[in-house]
């Protein structure tokens, strides 16, 4: 099978096309033909060799979220699975590729109404989304800043906070991304300076940037607030000083649960976007041959919603 490799830590361009073992489902497997890979900023880092969730060593095949359709089952799997379209993560390796084989309990049927592409859209971003809303327990009459509006997560995040009942604040980078966000109440630019000032006490903010901006968003939480951390695209974490956040009352966020949890937020998410509730933001697709394309966008910073490959 074709599949795409990263022998050794460094930019996009340590991502090379090549052939692969054809994976088989061994016990307690099924084996799924990949249509669409999802593509993370997380993965960019591990790429880069940074840091982060993720723990392996090259050569491997990259990819930790894919969506497609059962081909075989291994042992003690029910045959009737074959044929069924899913969504799965293959625990963190293994994605960019024409088939995986992965855990029968890790995948997630796709709703007949779900077009598979949205499926994978949502797959992780949609499960952190509702998972952080959820953490933060987003109210009817919230104000509720979300940074990084314009990009997958953070997309989702304006979409859920607005059906829970909250005001929405959209945070972006620069015009054509504060052009992109879709759904809020208002909209800033936190390239210009002093773009805090201007958003008034906020309930909940929602950090997918951190660095400085992170740190400026906790500065406008009102007492008895709630912040959640869920990307860095700055590259750091904000600094949010703990001493601060107990004197104000603040709640900040650092998990949203474990793997009981995430599976329950990622079937709420595939059904609300099957009911046309929670609509994802695909703004590229690259072929899988040409995933460091896909990895130097979204290094770029000028991607929008979700990038997918397409096997």
């Amino acid at each position: 099978m074709r599949a795409v490799w990263l022998r050794e830590f460094g930019g996009p361009e340590v991502l090379v096309p090549g052939d692969a073992p054809d994976p088989v489902a061994g016990p307690g497997q099924v084996l799924v033909e990949v249509a669409f890979a999802n593509t993370t900023f997380v993965e960019t880092q591990f790429r880069a060799g940074a840091p982060g969730p993720f723990r392996a060593a090259p050569p491997l095949i990259p990819g930790n979220g894919v969506g497609g359709v059962i081909s075989a089952v291994g042992e003690g799997v029910d045959p009737g699975l074959a044929g069924q379209r899913v969504v799965t993560s293959t625990g963190g390796s293994g994605g960019y590729a024409q088939r995986v084989a992965v855990d029968a309990a890790a995948v997630f049927a796709v709703p007949p109404s779900l077009e598979l592409d949205a499926a994978v859209a949502v797959l992780a971003d949609g499960r952190t989304a509702t998972g952080l809303v959820h953490a933060t327990r987003v109210r009817p009459g919230d104000r509720v800043l979300v940074e990084a509006a314009a990009g997958g997560v953070g997309g989702l995040l304006v979409q859920l906070a607005k059906a829970a009942g909250a005001f929405v604040i959209g945070a972006a980078g620069g015009p054509a991304k504060v052009a992109r966000v879709q759904a809020a109440d208002a909209v800033v630019d936190y390239l210009l300076p002093d773009w805090a000032s201007s958003l008034g006490e906020i309930d909940v903010v929602f950090d997918g940037v951190g660095g400085s901006i992170g740190a400026a968003a906790f500065g406008r939480l009102r007492r008895g607030g709630r912040m959640a951390a869920y990307g860095l695209a700055s590259g750091a974490w904000a600094e949010v000083s703990e001493e601060d956040a107990a004197s104000r009352g603040i709640t900040v966020v650092r998990s949203i649960g474990g793997a009981e949890e995430m599976r329950a937020f990622t079937e709420s998410a595939l059904a609300e976007a099957a009911a046309g509730r929670l609509v994802p933001v695909i703004g590229q697709r690259f072929p899988l041959e040409k995933a460091a394309d896909a990895h130097a966008a979204i290094e770029s910073r000028t991607t929008v919603g979700k990038t997918l490959l397409v096997a």
